[in-house]
């Protein structure tokens, strides 16, 4: 018992990162436990790679699994995820990158567990195949893929994507505390918020322009930006609305002089699949300490 609680803090690392849900990832490492609890591993010469293999394995049969359903999580935007309480959510999401949960929903399952383990855990990848049931080399391929996938390739140069990422990230920050003043400082006069209905309150126009009511619409949408963090939305600099690492909303927006001339809101979920959606580059992907 003593043995597999040394390594239940990082296996859980693992597993939350291969699963993007919390429970789920407890879940994983309690069926480990069990295997470990009714195996005879006192032949093992390295316990925790043979821990990690185990609950690797365990992920992608859950992976598999999810992928076979073909879930919609939360296709409409029940109240409750909006005002559930964020501490627990946040301690674990921010440990990873909201963002970068998001990418990685949209691997594949082996692509998912290939890169999770090398490049977020430093497992070499002669470790990695087997869990995949690939040769050294497909499972070299199947992260380097996933690896293109999350970072993506900007269409701006790094100067200008900073300074983007600057302006949106500003306009999070002060639609996080309704802070009409930071709002207005951030957009254009004549910036123009467009929406899909399903993102909105019964009732609310699709379309909204000019600062001021744009401004003081996206002030009372607090709680949900404290589940928004910057993306890369088509290669350009905008954000991702993800409750527990789930996407719901993804915000297109443009930048001009330093300020928004305009987003677009969207959380249609065949839009959303449609979009290609990365993490910057400078994102540390490295294994966690």
């Amino acid at each position: 018992m003593d043995e597999f609680e040394a390594h239940r803090g990082r296996l859980r690392a693992v597993a939350y990162r291969m699963l993007g849900s919390a429970a789920e990832a407890e879940d994983a490492v309690q069926e480990a436990w069990i295997r470990f609890d009714r195996t005879d591993t006192t032949g093992v010469g390295n316990l925790a790679g043979w821990l990690t293999t185990v609950v690797s394995r365990i992920c992608l049969d859950h992976l598999r699994a999810r992928a076979a359903r073909a879930e919609e999580p939360w296709a409409e935007l029940p109240e409750q995820v909006w005002e559930s309480d964020p501490e627990q959510e946040a301690v674990l999401v921010d440990a990873v990158g909201r963002a970068l949960l998001v990418v990685l929903d949209a691997l594949s399952p082996h692509e998912r567990v290939a890169f999770v383990l090398h490049d977020l855990f430093a497992v070499p990848f002669d470790e990695i195949a087997p869990v995949v049931d690939r040769s050294v080399v497909a499972t070299k391929k199947l992260a380097s893929r996933a690896r293109h996938r999350i970072q993506g390739t900007p269409t701006v140069s790094r100067a200008e994507r900073e300074r983007q990422r600057a302006v949106v990230e500003a306009f999070l920050a002060a639609s996080r505390t309704g802070d009409l003043d930071g709002l207005l400082a951030v957009l254009a006069p004549d910036v123009v918020r467009r929406a899909d209905a399903s993102a909105l309150p019964p009732g609310r126009a699709t379309v909204a322009r000019g600062s001021d009511i744009v401004a003081r619409e996206t002030a009372g949408f607090g709680r949900r930006s404290r589940f928004a963090a910057t993306a890369m939305i088509d290669g350009r600099v905008g954000a991702v609305v993800a409750p527990f690492g789930k996407l719901l909303i993804a915000l297109s927006v443009t930048v001009e002089e330093d300020r928004i001339t305009g987003y677009e809101v969207i959380s249609e979920p065949a839009r959303l699949r449609a979009l290609k959606i990365t993490v910057f580059d400078d994102f540390p992907l490295s294994p966690p300490k």
